[in-house]
């Protein structure tokens, strides 16, 4: 049976330099055996599948499945599915907010004015880039790593114990715990040994930089080990940078350098408190997929 497709690409507002995502968008009546299938076959970090909802306050579900299982949240996925969904003729109840129904619950996707020259970017599909924002959803585990775990991580990362800022358990679901180096160079010059676990890495860029910092990410959960842009670690890590005090207002964050890539991903937090997750993301291959 025919459904409709799209891939896309995240966090970026040029095709082929953020993190791809396949989108089937009329998956109704697939199984989650057919849906891992097709997870796996893609290779991609994620694969999502859009359904009918399951309670009337969501516009949508989906699910979400990397290349060995199904997972309850992941950023990317989560723009990228809102992205395809809107390019495919859906119509949110609100026109500024989609609500998006998946196993962590329901996540608000928010439009955002996508800024500079990208409004002006076209993809081959002749679909302009579009600016999204999504709610960080809450942190599961955010302790201060102990002692023998720094002297793990210093290991997996293949540097000195002494050269770790600071490192925070900061799992929003994958498992995320969080390195800060001193500097976005440092960051750069990481080369991993065996990772055995999911840590991000963050280093600040200097004044006038590309971004406010440089982010890095390696999971045991990947099948290319590092990934090119990351919703769900940047969300956990801008909630410890604004609770420690080392931003205090709206940042962007640079990621997938030392993949070629080009990932830019905006953070905010708002007067309640809500951490916002936002980036560009464009249509790179519209169509049909038989399943």
């Amino acid at each position: 049976m025919r459904h409709a497709f799209q891939q896309v690409d995240v966090f970026t507002d040029r095709p082929c330099l953020g993190n791809p995502l396949a989108v089937v968008l009329d998956a109704e009546g697939l199984t989650a055996a057919q849906m891992q299938r097709f997870a796996a076959w893609t290779n991609l970090s994620e694969t999502t599948f859009v359904v009918a909802p399951t309670t009337p306050a969501a516009d949508y579900r989906v699910r979400i499945f990397t290349p060995a299982s199904e997972v309850p949240f992941a950023g990317h996925p989560t723009l990228g599915t809102a992205h395809a969904w809107l390019g495919a003729g859906g119509a949110p109840r609100d026109d500024d907010r989609i609500i998006q129904e998946c196993d962590a619950g329901l996540i608000t996707v928010r439009r955002e004015a996508v800024p500079g020259e990208a409004a002006s970017a076209q993809a081959p599909s002749g679909q302009a880039p579009s600016g999204l924002a999504f709610a960080a959803p809450p942190l599961l585990r955010y302790e201060q790593a102990d002692a023998e775990l720094l002297v793990h991580l210093a290991e997996v990362l293949r540097i000195a114990a002494t050269d770790i800022v600071a490192a925070q358990w900061v799992d929003n679901g994958p498992g995320w715990v969080a390195v800060m180096l001193d500097s976005a160079e440092a960051v750069l010059a990481i080369q991993p040994g065996t990772v055995d676990l999911s840590v991000g890495v963050i280093g600040p860029h200097p004044e006038g930089g590309p971004a406010a910092f440089e982010v890095r990410a390696f999971s045991h959960l990947l099948t290319t080990v590092e990934d090119p842009v990351t919703g769900s670690l940047n969300a956990s890590l801008a909630t410890w940078l604004f609770d420690t005090g080392v931003v205090d207002g709206p940042y962007t964050a640079r990621q997938g350098t030392r993949l070629g890539r080009e990932g830019q991903v905006r953070l905010s937090r708002d007067e309640a408190g809500t951490i916002w997750v936002g980036g560009d993301a464009v249509t790179c291959i519209v169509g049909e997929v038989d399943l």
